[in-house]
């Protein structure tokens, strides 16, 4: 029997505290303080959320998404004990147990949902992914979680996976990885230009995969009312057309007004109206499957606010109130851009 999917006890958490030996030499923004927040903000939203039993991810498991010298190249710098891969990206004599944990996780997570344990799961993950490419390691990012949860979900048996990145920086390894891929919908919604300089709306996917990108390029200073533009003139429709039988949110929270690191107006009640919206396509789909995957978000007040009004989101979703606010010129300007270039490849905006 399928889980109630709007009670507290839904709620899979994957959480591998090994996350929190993943440790820069100085002060660093991704820092294991954010995992703790992160979890203290899961458990006041689902106090009784069901920890899921975590196993390590095999190699085969992360070629699906990285390339063999990715894999070999990085196990090799990780062996250095303690350095930096770029001037972002760190290691530590525990990232190796982290990275790989996080992998295992996301694995895990996608077991519980694929078999009936729960209808919504929370990936609670250091170091974060979505800046790993199929072959590199960036942007504070050593494997790409997401990737590997989708790319777990289609070897499953799942034949659609959408991903929705609402991190403030595009999700450049994910689009990377499944930019030829027609089988998943990769979404971001992201803070244009700022760190990776990727994601144009004109980036829409090669080959088969044309069409699988949907990128919405944000200007600074975008409040809630301009995310719900996006979600409901853009995102929701397209999101619902392709049927994904698992939505995975690439669930940054460094657009929150408090983070340092970038410059949007989100407030934590807005992620529970996105998250909120992302439920209800799955259950109108009729799976109800929801995978929330911590990626950033780097003030640690704004991280525990916000993950446990997006876990409250995916438990009511009718409780999830509208963001607020105008709809700034700049902000609309860029949504038609948007949906100019999407409205080619998906007849639902038409």
């Amino acid at each position: 029997m399928q889980p109630d999917a709007h009670t507290p006890s839904s709620i899979a958490l994957a959480f591998d505290p090994r996350g929190e030996s993943h440790v820069a030499p100085g002060f660093h923004p991704e820092r294991p303080e954010r995992l703790a927040a992160a979890r203290r903000g899961v458990l006041d939203a689902a106090p009784t959320a069901t920890a899921v039993a975590l196993r390590e991810p095999t190699l085969d498991e992360l070629l699906r998404v990285h390339a063999a010298q990715h894999i070999e190249r990085l196990e090799r710098s990780l062996e250095r004990g303690q350095g930096f891969i770029d001037g972002d990206t760190f290691f530590s004599p525990g990232s190796r147990a982290a990275a790989w944990g996080a992998a295992g996780a996301a694995i895990s997570a996608i077991d519980a949902l694929v078999d009936g344990h729960a209808q919504r799961a929370v990936l609670l993950a250091r170091p974060p992914g979505h800046h790993a490419t199929r072959d590199r390691a960036m942007g504070f990012c050593l494997l790409n979680n997401a990737a590997i949860a989708a790319a777990h979900a289609r070897a499953r048996g799942l034949a659609r996976v959408a991903i929705v990145d609402w991190d403030v920086h595009h999700g450049n390894g994910t689009q990377d990885i499944f930019d030829r891929d027609p089988t998943v919908l990769f979404t971001s919604l992201h803070q244009w230009p700022l760190y990776p300089g990727t994601g144009r709306a004109d980036e829409v996917g090669h080959d088969d995969g044309r069409g699988s990108v949907l990128n919405v390029p944000l200007p600074a200073d975008s409040n809630g009312a301009t995310y719900a533009a996006a979600f409901e003139r853009i995102v929701l429709p397209i999101v619902e057309d392709f049927a994904p039988e698992l939505i995975v949110i690439s669930a940054g929270f460094d657009a929150h007004e408090r983070d340092p690191l970038s410059s949007m107006r989100l407030a934590s009640a807005d992620y529970r109206w996105m998250a909120a919206q992302l439920a209800r396509v799955a259950d109108k789909l009729g799976h109800g499957r929801v995978l929330l995957a911590l990626e950033g978000g780097y003030d640690l007040r704004a991280i525990e606010q916000s993950i446990a009004e997006s876990v409250r989101g995916l438990q009511s979703p009718a409780d999830a109130r509208h963001p607020q606010g105008e709809l700034a010129r700049d902000s609309a300007d860029a949504l038609r851009v948007v949906t100019k270039v999407q409205r080619e490849l998906w007849p639902v905006l038409r």
